[in-house]
C-alpha cells in the first residue's frame, strides 16, 4: 500500500510540475494579439519641409511609425501611386499594403482607415495645407477642412470633415 501512495505522490507532482512549466512557458511568449507591430509608413517629402518634419512627429505621437524618403523626384512618387493634382499635397505616405495618404491627414484618421480598408479605395488624402491640421498647427487658428477617401476610378469623396482643433475620431 505505501508504494502505491508513493506511486501516487510521485505522480502528482510530476503532473503538476508540467502544468505549472506550461503555464510559465506560455505565459513568457509573446501572444499574436499583444505582439503586433506597429504600422510602419514609408513617407516621401522634401528634405527641407519643416511642416512634414511636424506631420512625421504628430504620427509618432499617435503610435504610427515611419520610414523617411528624400527623392528627387517627389512628383514622380505621386504620379506612380495615382495622386491626381488636385488631391496633392507636400509628402507623400504609404502603408505596408500600398494604401496612400496625401498630404496632413491625422493619424488617428489613417489608424481608422487602415482597420476599416473601404472597398475601392487606394487611400486618404487632405490636398494643400489647411491651417491648424497635423504639422499646420498655427496657435488657435483653424480652417475646417475635408478628408478625402481617393477612389480606384481617381475619384474621390468625403471620408471625414474636420471642423475643429479639438475633433475627435
Amino acid at each position: 500500500m505505501v508504494s502505491q501512495r508513493l506511486i501516487g505522490a510521485i505522480g502528482s507532482l510530476i503532473i503538476t510540475f508540467l502544468l505549472i512549466s506550461h503555464t510559465v512557458h506560455a505565459s513568457s511568449t509573446p501572444s499574436t494579439a499583444t505582439a503586433a507591430k506597429p504600422v510602419q509608413l514609408e513617407v516621401y517629402k522634401s528634405p527641407t519641409c519643416g511642416c512634414c518634419e511636424e506631420w512625421i512627429s504628430h504620427l509618432q505621437s499617435h503610435g504610427l511609425k515611419s520610414n523617411i524618403h528624400h527623392p528627387d523626384d517627389l512628383n514622380a512618387i505621386k504620379n506612380r501611386y495615382r495622386i491626381s493634382p488636385q488631391y496633392q499635397s507636400c509628402h507623400t505616405a504609404i502603408s505596408p499594403d500600398g494604401y496612400v495618404f496625401e498630404g496632413h491627414i491625422p493619424a488617428p484618421v489613417i489608424t481608422r482607415f487602415l482597420a476599416e480598408k473601404p472597398e475601392g479605395a487606394i487611400g486618404l488624402a487632405v490636398p494643400g495645407m489647411p491651417v491648424g491640421s497635423p504639422g499646420m498647427e498655427m496657435g488657435d487658428r483653424f480652417t475646417p477642412y475635408d478628408v478625402l477617401l481617393l477612389k480606384s476610378d481617381g475619384s474621390s469623396e468625403v471620408y471625414i470633415r474636420i471642423t475643429s482643433l479639438t475633433q475627435t475620431f
